[in-house]
């Protein structure tokens, strides 16, 4: 008996000893792990410490650069804190007849911030002006060109989507200016660059002045809900610009020492009355010549009263010939027409005018000389402005002649709208030129 049970104790003890050594192995074993896991853990932060030493040591040694770049730059700040410079700059290019260029604007704005800091309104102001004067059109044609090119030549580049051929031609359709259409097609456009005689989206008519794009489904007018005064609700510049146009044209004014040349050619008469306007499509071959520069005219069109007012005055009518240039500046050429004798350019034209809306009217054998609408002298005012109808978009140049032509009161009321002109808008210390 007692041999038995001392046999079960021994196998009780040695069991017992069995699973105390297993677990104290297993113990072991996770310990090792953790151990490793630690060591290489304290290995990479190692790593880390030794590299942001090297970073901290290669820091220390760009810090004493930087510090001089800071000197420097608060010594010039310091330079320009009196404002003297500012002013100095700023009363040499007022003298600019011409305007300032991007370059010379960015300059200003430049010394503006260093003068007056990042918190001077004036200061954000010039710089917003700076890039409104860039013309990323023209450095878009750069980029494209190169790309093309690079692409032809077998170089592996990747060209921009608005570089590509299809693309190009349908951006130029599809934004054409508003004041640019082309003209002498059968799909004609407007005054202001829209198809002419098509109905929008909403079923209203087509907007007879706006470019081809998001805008082009919005009606506005001249009255009611849409009138001048509400257009800056759908179109933002007309609203917010401050180089709008038309102006109340009064002194004092600034001279100019060049001229305003036109070469207008006759060709076949191409008129349409587009809802807003009557307008003359032109061929090619017109031009104007603006201190010795060409731009190609595009059409003419008329606005009942003047647009622009003289000493507070609107004339009769006045019509608006438009340019544009190589480089796509718009110039508009303007014409005050006072009631007087008749004028035999302007029976020829309201003879084929249509009445109302629609496509543009190519009468046989009908050839008219924009010349035909011209004064004799060339003496104008000058001042920068926009499209007078949407979306208002600024950077035009307006000549508007000091002689004025005649025109019949019965002339002026046979003209199939009774008040299409915008307000004069506010000069926002714009100068004016006289030669």
């Amino acid at each position: 008996m007692f041999k038995i049970i001392a046999i079960i104790l021994l196998a009780i003890s040695t069991a017992g000893a069995g699973y105390f050594g297993w677990t104290q192995k297993k113990s072991v074993v996770a310990v090792s792990a953790q151990v490793e896991e630690l060591t290489q853990k304290v290995e990479e932060a190692d790593k880390k410490v030794e590299a942001t030493e090297e970073e901290l040591a290669a820091s220390k040694d760009m810090l004493p650069p930087l510090m001089t770049k800071a000197q420097e730059l608060e010594a010039v700040k310091a330079a320009f804190s009196t404002g003297t410079v500012l002013k100095d700059l700023e009363a040499v290019y007022a003298k600019e007849k011409k305007g300032l260029s991007p370059e010379r604007q960015l300059g200003l704005a430049g010394v503006r911030l260093l003068t007056n800091g990042t918190k001077d309104p004036a200061t954000v102001e010039a710089f917003q002006k700076a890039l409104e004067m860039t013309d990323w059109k023209a450095q878009q044609k750069v980029i494209c060109a190169a790309q093309n090119a690079l692409a032809a030549a077998g170089q592996k580049i990747k060209v921009m989507s608005e570089c590509a051929p299809e693309a190009e031609g349908a951006k130029s359709e599809s934004k054409a200016d508003a004041h640019a259409a082309p003209a002498g097609k059968a799909d004609a456009k407007d005054a202001h660059g829209a198809p002419a005689g098509k109905d929008d989206k909403k079923g209203g008519k087509k907007d007879a002045h706006a470019p081809a794009d998001a805008h082009a489904a919005v009606h506005w007018d001249y009255e009611g809900a849409m009138g001048p005064e509400n257009w800056g609700k759908e179109f933002p510049t007309c609203g917010k610009g401050k180089s709008q146009a038309p102006l109340n044209i009064k002194g004092p004014f600034e001279k100019v020492r060049f001229s305003v040349a036109p070469d207008y050619k006759q060709g076949q008469l191409k008129i349409l009355n587009n809802g807003h306007t009557i307008q003359v499509n032109v061929p090619n071959g017109s031009k104007i010549r603006i201190d010795g520069k060409p731009y190609d005219l595009l059409q003419f069109h008329f606005h009942r009263p003047s647009e622009e007012h003289i000493d507070g005055k609107p004339s009769a009518m006045v019509v608006h010939f438009v340019h544009k240039n190589a480089e796509g500046e718009l110039a508009v050429l303007g014409v005050m027409l006072r009631e007087g004798n008749e004028n035999p350019g302007i029976k020829t034209l309201w003879t084929h005018a249509p009445k109302s809306e629609g496509p543009e009217v190519v009468p046989d054998g009908v050839m008219f000389n924009p010349a035909n609408l011209l004064p004799r002298e060339m003496d104008f005012f000058h001042y920068d402005g926009s499209l007078t109808t949407p979306p208002c978009t600024e950077k035009v140049k307006f000549f508007i002649l000091k002689s004025q032509v005649n025109i019949a009161k019965e002339q002026v009321t046979d003209f199939p709208f009774k008040m299409n002109a915008r307000p004069v808008q506010p000069a926002n210390g714009r100068a004016i030129y006289t030669n």
